[in-house]
């Protein structure tokens, strides 16, 4: 499906967010997903996967997560991260995520949800929520939040047990979460899942096999193609249930 592009401004209650958007080039109203980058941000890989993701039938929208701090690319970005690079890299945006408090994160999560039901190419109804890495985590934050507005929300190498049982609690959202084999052990797994079980929450959660953190992420050295093939089995079919696009 063709697809369009769009470079936004999201009004926040503590600025303006630079955002991408994907969308189907077709005129028609589609499903809303909001899409959260993991901690490098914005850059063309992103971009790649919005447009991959729009191409199924949905309007992606990719927000600037550290726009307090500057439009995005926030720090230069070599063309791929590799080992020998990502430790200065990370010492640059540790701060900046560390400074981004679960109370900046609901904030900004209004404003990215509200901005997004606006969108005239939005249709009506509940959106999804998906993030990689960081991003993951403020994906379980949105949907906590938001039980009503999300439907559906996926994370990808993600830290999402760091929400808490509260706020997993909290969702009503259907989830999967789709973790790398490096990120967690089969016990932290099973304390994860009996949390999820025990709030009631539907959902699927597993490590992928043979993936490191990152492993979605094309332009780094973690990537794993069968990796992202798996995020994808796992996450369009999740899309398609939740926000009725089969």
């Amino acid at each position: 499906m063709p697809t369009k592009t769009l470079t936004l401004l999201i009004p926040t209650a503590d600025g303006q967010a630079d955002a991408f958007a994907a969308f189907p080039d077709d005129g028609e109203q589609h499903p809303g997903v909001l899409l959260y980058a993991d901690g490098f941000g914005i850059r063309p890989v992103l971009r790649e996967m919005a447009r991959e993701l729009a191409g199924h039938g949905y309007y992606v929208l990719v927000p600037n997560l550290f726009y307090r701090h500057g439009p995005a690319p926030v720090i230069d970005l070599p063309a791929h991260i590799g080992e020998e690079v990502r430790p200065a890299l990370m010492a640059r945006l540790m701060p900046l995520i560390e400074a981004h408090t679960a109370e900046r994160v609901l904030r900004d999560a209004d404003a990215y949800l509200r901005f997004l039901t606006d969108r005239p190419e939005v249709a009506a109804g509940p959106v999804a929520v998906t993030g990689y890495c960081i991003g993951g985590l403020l994906a379980v934050r949105t949907a906590a939040a938001h039980p009503g507005r999300v439907a559906a929300v996926a994370a990808f190498h993600a830290p999402v047990g760091a929400a808490g049982p509260g706020t997993l609690a909290e969702i009503t959202a259907q989830v999967h979460f789709g973790h790398a084999a490096s990120d967690l052990t089969p016990e932290a797994l099973g304390e994860l899942n009996r949390a999820l079980d025990a709030a009631q929450v539907d959902h699927t959660s597993e490590i992928y096999p043979g993936t490191v953190h990152g492993f979605t992420m094309s332009d780094t050295d973690a990537f794993d193609p069968a990796g992202l093939q798996r995020h994808w089995d796992r996450l369009l079919p999740l899309l398609d249930r939740t926000l009725g696009n089969s």
